[in-house]
């Protein structure tokens, strides 16, 4: 009784096996058709774009001109940058140097009454001990003291029987003198110097007129 009732059963359940069956198959070629219209339409675009070679050339051009607009932007900021630096180096330079020669100048002006005064007591001995080796030793310590001062650029201005000059010399006295040409310096009562071109100390002088 059992088996003839599981017979049954299976037959009765026989066709519907079969029909989902039938409709999985169905379900699994329209899978199949679609794969296949997909890679079909991929093939077609592919070939599409692959036959129109002037897209694409304007494509790549228009990628080109962009880059070429990113390195020109690059190189100018570069060249900013650069240019920038080499003025900040030259700024750096320059204030440097003018901070050193501020700072001679400093020195020299301190220096340059103790060089006068050196000047002054040279000038004043008695010309008896004028050849003495305390006198010739004198002479040589003033002039390694000017050598000195000349190797950082002092230089003494030329006042005596030269033409007044007020960028130079500063007349303190006014004289007449038939001997000496009109506006020409016929007496030094202080040595002036300068500095690479620079003035540290006017000339004062006696000015003929």
């Amino acid at each position: 009784m059992k088996e003839e009732k599981k017979k049954k059963e299976t037959a009765e359940a026989g066709p519907q096996i079969q029909e989902e069956e039938l409709r999985e198959a169905a379900e699994a070629g329209e899978a199949d058709q679609t794969g296949e219209a997909g890679d079909n339409a991929s093939l077609e675009n592919n070939e599409e774009a692959a036959a129109d070679p002037a897209e694409l050339c304007k494509e790549l051009e228009a990628k080109l001109a962009e880059s070429e607009k990113q390195a020109a932007d690059l190189k100018d900021r570069l060249l900013r940058t650069m240019a920038e630096f080499d003025n900040f180096r030259k700024r750096t330079a320059k204030e440097k140097e003018q901070e050193r020669q501020s700072g001679q100048m400093d020195v020299i002006e301190t220096i340059l009454p103790l060089l006068d005064n050196f000047e002054r007591a040279m000038t004043a001995m008695h010309d008896e001990d004028k050849d003495s080796a305390m006198a010739k030793g004198l002479t040589m310590i003033h002039e390694q003291f000017v050598e000195a001062l000349k190797g950082i650029g002092l230089e003494e201005i030329e006042a005596l029987g030269q033409p007044f000059d007020p960028n130079l010399h500063n007349a303190v006295q006014h004289v007449e003198d038939e001997n000496t040409d009109e506006n020409t310096v016929c007496e030094v009562y202080q040595k002036g110097y300068t500095m690479k071109g620079k003035v540290v100390r006017y000339s004062m002088v006696k000015v003929a007129n």
